[in-house]
């Protein structure tokens, strides 16, 4: 009878995890349909926001906005990672989501610089400015959540899932661009078309809110939380070089994720669009094909990270950078089939450490710090290495210096080399374990 009983409780368990999984990844999504969209709408919002006299400057008025967007995140991602070491993982990626939800919404109804002035471009920063709060907070408090819900066996696995959340909301993002320029023509797109894409974000944030209220509280938080208060003692504080190399290895991991996936993932289709004269709506459905594919590759590389390791994907990242960077860059032309290839070699390169990445920088750090650390230093990372990626393609791009941005992924590339050397292999660890040395 106990063991019938201990049977049907571990079952009951596993689907609430589970659940809690999916509840995660599905704020995920909008997560990165929003944040793309405005990558993928920019020349929109360029000409919406801003003086369009001069399409490149407004263009790059838009991206300084999108980077400063990122200047955010690490601010929220240390406030939300601090309240989720203190009051609990789920209660924060409510409260994120709520945000998520309302910028997107606010982002539908922009408005122009024709009726307002200077004012629109105030509101798109400010807007930007509180999805970078959202996001930085999302992405550290989800990735730790997805992390510390998964079992230890199958972290690699189960860590897939935000970054398949992610895609999907990527391809959500795509899709929409391709159905609402095949729809609409160029003056509507530029009109009222692509507001649409922004209140579609909106009702997705309320439904992954609606989700996100079943989610369970992860099992190694709760018990860390009731160690510090039964504790006679405070917890041992790391020191702060303890706390430094925590975070230098985590840059060091996060850098390949974060370029390859702006330079040759979600600025792509705008890429492609605007330096090299591809019709809109191809450029939308050739990315599309090759998300969908990538959807696919992101788990099985998970699970093979759970037997092989962490180490060997980081490593293939920085070669692959180093080796890629030069012929992903030249071979795309106005023909789509090279934004495909191009694409997809560029997918691959990401999803080498994204398809881990919650897992492995989760497993850089104990529990008492763990969502401050992941959330304040991958939105750093992001901040300096994503969030600054299209712009400085662009401007390089148009002085001429093209080469100069494929030369800078192979020095990345390099830094992901040396990150995967100084790491150790924690494929399989109890998370437990990284909070033995404060608990002694």
């Amino acid at each position: 009878m106990v063991s019938t009983t201990q049977s049907a409780d571990k079952q009951t368990s596993s689907r609430a995890q589970r659940r809690s999984l999916v509840a995660a990844g599905v704020g995920n999504a909008l997560e990165w349909f929003d944040w793309n969209l405005y990558a993928i709408f920019s020349v929109y919002l360029a000409h919406n926001a801003f003086q369009s006299e001069n399409p490149t400057s407004a263009l790059l008025s838009t991206l300084a906005i999108f980077a400063v967007g990122f200047v955010a995140r690490p601010v929220g991602g240390f406030v939300f990672g601090r309240l989720s070491d203190k009051i609990g993982r789920k209660n924060v990626m409510v409260a994120t989501m709520c945000l998520l939800a309302g910028s997107s919404v606010a982002m539908a109804a922009l408005p122009t610089y024709a009726a307002v002035g200077i004012g629109a471009s105030a509101f798109l920063l400010i807007v930007r400015l509180v999805q970078g709060l959202a996001h930085g907070g999302e992405a550290g408090v989800s990735y730790t959540y997805a992390a510390e819900i998964a079992p230890p066996a199958r972290r690699g696995l189960w860590s897939s899932m935000p970054f398949v959340a992610s895609t999907i909301g990527l391809m959500a993002a795509t899709s929409s661009a391709a159905v609402l320029t095949g729809i609409f023509d160029a003056e509507q797109m530029d009109s009222y078309g692509w507001r649409i894409g922004f209140a579609f974000g909106g009702l997705l944030g309320l439904f992954a809110l609606w989700i996100r209220r079943t989610a369970i509280e992860t099992e190694v938080f709760l018990e860390e939380a009731e160690t510090v208060e039964e504790s006679d003692t405070p917890a041992t504080k790391m020191s702060g070089r303890e706390i430094l190399g925590i975070a230098l290895r985590i840059i060091m991991i996060s850098v390949g994720t974060n370029i390859s996936f702006y330079a040759w993932v979600s600025f792509a289709p705008t890429n492609a669009i605007s330096q090299h004269d591809m019709h809109p709506t191809s450029a939308f459905v050739v990315s599309l094909l090759s998300q969908g594919l990538i959807v696919l590759l992101l788990p099985f590389m998970g699970a093979l990270s759970d037997k092989v390791g962490r180490k060997p994907f980081v490593f293939a990242q920085g070669a692959l950078m180093i080796a890629l960077a030069f012929p992903i860059a030249g071979m795309v032309s106005s023909a789509p089939w090279t934004l495909f290839v191009a694409l997809m070699l560029g997918q691959l390169v990401w999803a080498c450490a994204g398809a881990i990445y919650p897992a492995i920088v989760a497993e850089q750090a104990p529990t008492r710090i763990r969502a401050t650390i992941v959330g304040l230093v991958v939105s750093l990372s992001v901040a300096i290495f994503g969030g600054t990626a299209p712009y400085l393609n662009t401007w390089l791009t148009s002085t001429g210096k093209s080469s100069l941005f494929s030369v800078y992924i192979m020095v990345l590339g390099a830094v992901v080399v040396g990150g995967s050397i100084l790491i150790k292999e924690t494929k399989g660890i109890d998370l437990r374990d990284l909070d033995q040395p404060a608990n002694n």
